[in-house]
């Protein structure tokens, strides 16, 4: 329980389940909210820096509000910190996600309409129902129903999904459209298949898949991690990653970009891991 990112824990509260393994605390059972903005930074404090990103509709168990900051931990991956208590909004039982790179809400079934909003990827929404190729949201507006899909849908090849982000500016702790780094893309792409993933580089390196031996032959779906830095296998000989190189998502030739890497201050390949089942991946 060292780890503050996953921790949900601070100097004043902590989670229920934490009692008697911390003390000094008070224990809370937490309150449920979602998202109610496109995207939001989570801090490692208030008015800190921002770890991670959240996007429209995520699930937030939070334990404290204090000085306009909510204390919280995200429901999808874990991931403890805090937020702008002004982006929570009621908790809703959620029946679809955007599945398109990005998507806009309008105010009415129609395209021409000036929109009220838009949502990234992975962003959950709760549907009323279908107005022609419009899907109605219970938060409000419209989306094309093209964009969304059942939340217990999942789609099935996390290199497919990668790919959706292909040109997004590349941002330190992003999680959207409207920017992402490293760990945020092998997240994006693995949530949406089904796939249980932490937010960092170091956590997925950790607990995603099967450790290969050094110059194993990459299949399309395998990880790739160096300090602070993961990148995704898009078939035998490519791979898709967000990095500052680029300074965006970026489909490269690997061995070229192995040596790019190695090269800087990031250092040599520390693993090449494989996660079975995936689409592309027989391992």
């Amino acid at each position: 329980m060292s780890d503050r990112r996953t921790t949900p824990a601070n100097d004043r509260v902590a989670a229920l389940e934490l009692r008697g393994h911390l003390a000094d605390r008070r224990f809370v059972a937490g309150d449920w909210h979602r998202l109610a903005v496109p995207v939001a930074d989570l801090l490692d404090a208030p008015d800190g820096a921002r770890d991670r990103q959240l996007v429209f509709g995520q699930r937030l168990r939070v334990f404290e509000v204090r000085d306009g900051f909510s204390f919280l931990q995200a429901e999808r991956d874990g991931y403890v910190g805090y937020l702008d208590a002004t982006s929570l909004g009621a908790d809703r039982d959620a029946s679809h996600r955007v599945i398109a790179p990005a998507t806009h809400r309008y105010p009415a079934p129609d395209i021409k309409r000036r929109e009220i909003g838009w949502l990234s990827f992975g962003s959950e929404v709760s549907v009323l129902g279908i107005e022609g190729a419009f899907a109605e949201l219970a938060e409000g507006g419209f989306v094309p129903a093209r964009h969304i899909a059942p939340l217990g849908d999942p789609l099935s090849d996390p290199v497919a999904v990668a790919r959706l982000f292909l040109g997004t500016p590349y941002l330190w702790g992003g999680n959207s459209r409207a920017g992402i780094d490293c760990s945020g893309l092998v997240q994006a792409a693995l949530v949406a298949c089904g796939l249980p993933c932490p937010g960092d580089s170091d956590q997925q390196c950790e607990t995603l898949g099967t450790a290969l031996a050094a110059g194993s032959a990459p299949q399309a779906g395998d990880l790739f991690f160096w300090r602070g830095h993961v990148a995704m296998a898009s078939g035998p000989g490519t791979m898709i990653h967000a990095n500052a190189h680029h300074m965006a998502v970026a489909e490269e030739p690997i061995a070229p970009a192995m040596a790019r890497i190695a090269a800087t201050d990031t250092g040599p390949l520390m693993a090449h891991r494989r996660i079975a089942g995936l689409a592309g991946n027989s391992g």
